[in-house]
């Protein structure tokens, strides 16, 4: 995650879209509790509504103003192994 209002004490945080393109910095701003919710299984990613790649992962849940989605089985290790809280 690319914190945008990293040392903010705030209940809600900015952050970087975490879609698959390398070049999008589009930001989202979540509280905190919810992106620690989406974040707590290494597959799952906050990103911005359009921003899915059906090809890799698949859309589970449509929040208000976000869209959450999980990589697909290929992805899977990928994701886990670069996941910074494992």
């Amino acid at each position: 995650m690319d914190e945008v209002s990293a040392g903010s004490e705030l209940d809600s945080i900015d952050f970087i879209c975490e879609c698959g393109d390398a070049d999008c910095t589009q930001a989202i701003s979540l509280a905190r509790a919810d992106y620690e919710r989406v974040r707590s299984d290494p597959l799952l990613f906050a990103i911005v509504p359009g921003h899915e790649i059906p090809d890799i992962e698949d859309v589970v849940s449509e929040e208000e103003g976000f869209h959450v989605v999980r990589k697909h089985q290929d992805e899977a290790r990928i994701a886990r192994a670069t996941d910074p809280r494992s």
